[in-house]
């Protein structure tokens, strides 16, 4: 477990982290300037331009939070562990994490999850998960406050069975694939640090991460969840 201490300026934060308080000593702190705020200003309105969208006049006190964790997953490599953009959802104690280009509904998929298997599935983070690869390449992901507009996690830890990159199509289809075929993915959805050395060790611990890997082929129907957890689930690790 990696504690961190966030002195921020706005209580943005303090609300959106109170599920995530821990007792203990912290490895890092983390401080935000106005030249953060700024940044993620910046980049924001960048990429809603990209997207042929007008700038969103996001707070100040959001774009903070957005610097917060940009400065954390910054550190997280130095912990073997990295941001990876994907709904996690875990059933019978084992994680799936659906990763996908935005825009292909991966937060539907891991919502009709939850519709099909009731209780025993629960969001570990619907958005920006945290991933910990250990030295024989199995992974943990843990929920994080920054888990999208739906605010659907929990502050947990869970071992991940698989990892599924979706797609949409109009037949449902599933299939295992190898490490060399889901890697430019594996790499585009994880953050990819400023720092080379933290970029350095993201890359190395994409390497070593050795779990189940899947691609998705899939409509909006209940049948594309049942599909994909009993191909899943039926994998030993």
């Amino acid at each position: 477990m990696c504690i961190v201490s966030i002195e921020a300026h706005y209580d943005y934060i303090k609300n959106l982290c109170i599920k995530y308080g821990s007792a203990g000593d912290e490895q890092f702190v983390i401080h935000t300037t106005a030249a953060d705020i700024a940044f993620e200003r910046e980049k924001a309105a960048s990429e809603d331009t990209k997207g042929g969208k007008s700038a969103a006049d996001f707070s100040e006190a959001y774009l903070e939070s957005l610097a917060v964790y940009r400065k954390i997953a910054e550190r997280m490599p130095e912990y073997d562990t990295f941001l990876f953009h994907g709904s996690a959802v875990a059933a019978d104690g084992a994680a799936y994490i659906f990763t996908a280009k935005s825009g292909t509904r991966k937060s539907t998929h891991a919502a009709l999850w939850r519709e099909m298997l009731g209780e025993r599935a629960v969001m570990v983070n619907d958005d920006k998960p945290l991933l910990r690869v250990h030295p024989d390449g199995t992974a943990t992901v843990y929920g994080t406050p920054w888990d999208g507009k739906h605010h659907l996690s929990h502050n947990i830890a869970v071992p991940v069975r698989a990892i599924c990159i979706l797609e949409r199509a109009h037949e449902n289809r599933i299939r295992r694939i190898t490490k060399a075929e889901a890697l430019p993915m594996l790499i585009q959805q994880a953050y990819r640090p400023a720092d080379p050395a933290a970029l350095q060790k993201t890359l190395m611990l994409l390497d070593r991460l050795n779990v189940k890997l899947f691609r998705l082929g899939c409509n909006m129907d209940l049948s594309a969840a049942r599909l994909s957890y009993n191909a899943m689930k039926e994998e030993q690790p």
